[in-house]
């Protein structure tokens, strides 16, 4: 715990107007929330959060509440920004987020195979929490899972925030325990619409012949990072990155993801999606908790249940 009030110290807090270079937007905070720059971000991530150094890569920084900090009963949001290019909402309108659900929901049996064959807890993906709700004047969507965990009565709420530029996507990551659904839905919404673009990286500054993105809103929602790694690499899977106070990482959503990447591009030959499935697994992920926390009493930590993820 001297180790926690240490870092408590060490972060610098940032207010008011928050510049993401990287992203060419800013966030535009007020006093309802307050942000912890990519040093400090990842710092509570892997100091205080317990995640493996190498599941950082790419953080911004974190967004929490004002008056709440990573050691409190509270969420903290993920800041990361995917440069894919300009992705189309064509599909917006006409998506049927059943019929999505379903789809996401196929992949979950060779999922669950490949994490169980790693250690960890199966997966289950209840519903939304949250249906995905696209603004087109605002160009963001918003959108809430309900995750099961193993044979754990009390089920996780992953809120997934997308804000949609010229170039690429801005992204926050809050997760929380489905009790919290009433608190944390309106925060994520606000949270959501502190951000703009700067002039020139706008949404409405795309012209035909930039750069598009291989997935539309549907595809974002499904897994879109995925696709662009399998755009870069040839390897699709989604790191989530599940941020509970105790430590705990989590591989989800390989299955989900290919599920939706077949059926989209199942009859494309010689596109960057024609590797078959059997060659997608990613290798396998060793978490690395630091060894520092590992001597620290779950009882010590400064919430009403120690175990509940943020």
């Amino acid at each position: 715990m001297q180790r926690m009030q240490a870092l408590r110290e060490a972060i610098r807090p940032q207010t008011g107007r928050i510049v993401i270079e990287s992203a060419k937007a800013t966030l535009n905070l007020g006093e309802d929330f307050y942000f912890l720059g990519a040093a400090d971000a990842r710092r509570v991530l892997i100091e205080a959060w317990g995640n493996p150094p190498s599941t950082v890569e790419g953080v911004l920084g974190m967004v929490f509440p004002t008056g709440k900090d990573f050691l409190d009963d509270s969420w903290g949001a993920v800041v990361t920004y995917t440069d894919d290019g300009y992705v189309s909402d064509e599909d917006a309108a006409g998506i049927d987020y059943a019929k999505l659900l379903t789809q996401m929901r196929e992949g979950e049996e060779a999922d669950n195979r490949a994490r169980t064959a790693e250690g960890y807890e199966v997966v289950i993906l209840t519903g939304w929490a949250q249906q995905p709700s696209y603004d087109a004047l605002r160009h963001n969507l918003i959108w809430a899972k309900e995750l099961a965990f193993g044979n754990d009565p009390r089920h996780t709420l992953n809120y997934d925030v997308r804000v949609l530029g010229k170039s690429g996507v801005l992204s926050m990551n809050i997760v929380a325990g489905m009790d919290d659904l009433q608190t944390v839905g309106p925060d994520a919404t606000r949270l959501m619409n502190t951000v703009t673009f700067n002039p020139g990286s706008q949404y409405a500054d795309y012209r035909e012949g930039d750069r598009k993105a291989a997935y539309g809103v549907a595809g974002l929602i499904a897994g879109g990072a995925a696709l662009a790694v399998a755009k870069k690499v040839g390897i699709l899977g989604i790191l989530l990155l599940l941020l509970k106070k105790g430590g705990v990482f989590i591989l989800v959503g390989l299955g989900a993801a290919w599920t939706w990447v077949r059926k989209q591009f199942g009859g494309r030959k010689g596109g960057d999606f024609s590797t078959p499935a059997a060659d997608l697994a990613p290798p396998p992920v060793t978490p690395e908790p630091d060894p520092g926390l590992a001597h620290i009493p779950q009882d010590d930590t400064p919430t009403d249940d120690p175990d509940k993820p943020l």
